[in-house]
């Protein structure tokens, strides 16, 4: 095997999954300033953050079709320019719609990188080394979200400093542009990085180019191997040539009854217990504890390298002590942290005393202020309640997330206690876990389309949260949305307890023989 040839081709392949985590999760420190800027409701900012997933569920059911015409590299090489293209033009938006557009076009590029990049990875990797090897893109997702939370504060930082050539490209006035424009960098150099892979030698097989595919393998995997595997790749072609295909209503056949239920119930808990709500608005969240804005930036990147630390916990853990242990212990974590955030706002307090009162007419300069002096709200839906009835038009976004910061007492510490909680025991369970089960429950003739079909339930319900997530801290309240999110996690835990047989040590064939009833 040619490691060093085999590790770069993955490496280059997986920036795709880096671009993907980045592209996502930017979004969370851009928040706060769009809606101002674009004047945005609650549920206008939801599907700003949002309609990235939706392009990106709706570009994961044609990536695979599409790729077997014109090839894996192909679409991740126009990926590559759907990112860049994104990320200048939603830097560029002056009107909501087009900021709109921008981001969905990114979402062609999420879409297309976490079905395509893994599919590649796989097709040209050595047996062995397959396993480590797809996991790059994995660990890449995960370090994207991470730089993206760090590249977030340190253009916030620079925003604010009196730097001279700060001033002159106005990043102090535009720092959420540069936020977004960034990712054109590592974008950019995807699509020059791929002009150096090859093509996927499994695809050429497929187009009948079996010279070339052959090649490719010798090169990665050595002759022994590559031989031995184009043989098998040869003999698959001329099995499947003779297979009907499946269609999708055989999943919903009373034999499948039970692996479905256990697909789909993964497949929902993993996203409505919150998981993109805290990546995608992480220093909203933090910012609302009251903290301030340079904190809450700054608290956003310990959730980065809690997810990057504990992916690599769950990587280590998963062979050792199972899937459904992983995933008791991650659920029980999440639902614990997920009732101390929850907690935390509930016993917070809301009161603006003397001090802060004038300090606030500084900056917001309205005689009205003096109306809420001394007064005690019991919860931020209750403030923000009575904020509209003493100032009406008179009060922007901007000054009414200003006003509940600084009325807010609570222990900023606890949440991010829970935050950090949540996230660890999200990495090493239901994060990598479901993808990993995936592979597993579903019977071999029927796993590809229904992976396809718990995947688009996956990203559907991670579209829903993204969307709601404003709406429901401003409608229901902090507290409340995180003891919703806690619940549906008991309710995850409960039926997976149950139904969820461990998968460890057992072939694909025996756990088909305990899942599929016929």
């Amino acid at each position: 095997m040619n490691k060093a040839y085999i590790v770069r081709v993955a490496l280059i392949v997986a920036l795709g999954g880096f671009l993907m985590g980045f592209d996502a999760s930017v979004i969370s420190g851009v928040v706060r300033f769009i809606e101002p800027y674009f004047e945005l409701t609650k549920m206008q900012l939801g599907w700003a953050v949002a309609c990235l997933t939706l392009v990106a569920t709706i570009t994961m059911l044609v990536a695979g079709p599409i790729s077997d015409k014109i090839g894996r590299k192909k679409v991740l090489t126009f990926a590559a320019v759907f990112f860049a293209i994104s990320a200048i033009t939603s830097a560029l938006a002056t009107e909501f719609w087009f900021f709109i557009v921008a981001r969905m076009l990114g979402g062609i590029g999420v879409g297309a990188a976490l079905i395509i990049a893994p599919m590649y990875i796989a097709e040209i990797s050595p047996p062995k080394a397959r396993g480590r090897l797809v996991s790059f893109n994995q660990l890449n997702i995960v370090l994207g979200i991470s730089v993206a939370f760090f590249s977030n504060y340190i253009i916030l930082k620079l925003s604010s400093s009196d730097l001279g050539w700060i001033k002159t490209l106005q990043a102090d006035e535009h720092a959420w542009r540069y936020m977004l424009g960034v990712e054109a960098i590592p974008a950019l150099l995807y699509f020059v990085c791929l002009f150096f892979v090859p093509k996927s030698p499994r695809w050429l097989a497929l187009q009948g180019f079996e010279n070339k595919a052959l090649a490719i393998m010798k090169r990665a995997s050595g002759e022994a191997i590559a031989l031995e595997e184009f043989k098998a790749i040869k003999h698959s072609l001329t099995t499947d040539s003779k297979k009907e295909k499946a269609h999708i209503k055989e999943l919903f056949k009373p034999a499948m009854k039970l692996v479905l239920l256990i697909g789909i119930v993964i497949a929902i808990t993993q996203q409505i217990t919150g998981i993109n709500a805290v990546f995608f608005y992480a220093p909203m969240i933090f910012e609302q504890s009251g903290v301030g804005v340079d904190a809450s930036f700054s608290q956003a990147i310990w959730v980065g390298l809690t997810n990057l630390i504990f992916t690599f916990v769950a990587i280590w853990l998963i062979d050792k002590i199972g899937r459904k242990p992983l995933l008791m212990i991650g659920l029980s974590g999440i639902i614990i942290s997920m009732f101390v955030i929850g907690m935390a706002f509930k016993t917070a307090m809301y009161k603006l005393d003397s001090k802060k009162v004038k300090e606030l007419t500084e900056i917001i300069q309205n005689d009205k202020l003096y109306q809420l002096e001394n007064r005690q709200f019991n919860s931020d839906v209750e403030f923000r309640t009575e904020l509209q009835t003493v100032f009406g038009e008179d009060l922007n976004k901007e000054q009414e997330k200003l006003l509940l910061t600084k009325a807010i007492n609570i222990n900023p510490m606890l949440v991010l206690f829970g935050i950090i909680g949540f996230v660890a025991s999200f990495a090493c369970s239901l994060g990598p876990v479901m993808w990993v089960l995936f592979s597993e429950l579903f019977p071999n003739r029927l796993r590809g389309l229904a992976i396809s079909f718990a995947g688009t339930i996956n990203s559907a319900f991670s579209f829903l949260v993204q969307l709601v997530f404003p709406w429901e801290l401003d409608k229901l309240g902090n507290s409340n949305t995180f003891f919703i999110y806690g619940l549906f996690a008991i309710i995850g835990l409960i039926i997976l307890k149950i139904y969820l047989p461990e998968t460890k040590g057992k072939s694909l064939e025996e756990l088909e023989q305990i899942l599929v009833k016929s």
